[in-house]
């Protein structure tokens, strides 16, 4: 039985781990996480963790979050997140912990979700670039996307923006924010002149749904869409559906709110 709960937050590098979830014969961040933490425990008490979510593969967090419930207290945070830290691998980093409520559920009271998708165009970038920026060969109009980023915000249906739909999926959602703007928050020598991020913030997405709507993005730069297709395909009804989906490691989970 478990009497303490903790919110761990987190980040990482996404790129050598097959997404969040434990999945047998795949490296995963959970594994990682629960792998430490056993390490560090030394089976001197019984612990469950539980994510806010999933990432996938290659998916990179600046802030993602888990749940750690335990029999006995921790006797000192702050020592706590350094020993975690001094085991966990180096694409991996505990940034705090608090303690929380009994009735805190992270899953229910993860309220604002904020997704970043770093990418450049033109010419091939250096290697480098890889593990976490996406690079578009073709030409893009970056103007025209930035319009185009600004009819997924509000209330719509994004069913043709998610993949395995289904019946019972929940495709009426809200998005609060999606701006495509010049990237001055990631930096590096070896990253080229000019880069970009496509901001979506909400409650809650589909399975895919930020990177199909980022590969809608690159198709309207390129002049496959036009800003009308982009309208259209977010009604109830449309029949829009695109035929590649956008690369996973240029998609950053940035933060995440929750219900105080």
């Amino acid at each position: 039985m478990y009497h303490y709960f903790y919110l761990i937050k987190i980040q990482y590098l996404g790129f050598r781990f097959h997404g969040w979830q434990k999945q047998s014969g795949f490296k995963t961040v959970h594994l990682m996480v629960d792998k430490t933490l056993n390490f560090i425990f030394e089976a001197k008490q019984n612990f469950k963790t539980l994510g806010a979510g999933r990432t996938d593969a290659m998916v990179s967090a600046q802030e993602a979050a888990f749940e750690l419930f335990l029999e006995e207290p921790l006797v000192d945070s702050e020592t706590f997140i350094q020993k975690f830290n001094y085991y966990l691998p180096q694409d991996i980093k505990a940034i705090s912990v608090v303690e929380v409520a009994k009735e805190f559920n992270i899953i229910q009271d993860s309220k604002i979700k904020e997704y970043q998708y770093l990418f450049a165009f033109g010419q091939k970038t250096h290697p480098f670039c890889a593990s976490i920026m996406t690079t578009f060969r073709d030409d893009l109009d970056i103007d025209l996307m930035k319009k185009g980023a600004q009819l997924f915000e509000g209330q719509h249906n994004f069913k043709s923006y998610c993949s395995d739909v289904s019946e019972n999926g929940i495709y009426d959602r809200t998005i609060i924010t999606c701006k495509l703007f010049d990237n001055t928050i990631y930096t590096a020598s070896f990253f080229p002149e000019h880069s970009y991020i496509l901001k979506v913030e909400g409650e809650g997405f589909g399975y895919n749904q930020i990177r199909l709507m980022m590969m809608a993005l690159v198709k309207l730069g390129k002049s496959e869409l036009s800003l009308q297709d982009i309208e259209n395909s977010l009604k109830a009804k449309s029949t829009f559906s695109l035929d590649a989906i956008a690369p996973a490691s240029g998609l950053i989970l940035n933060s995440i709110v929750f219900k105080t």
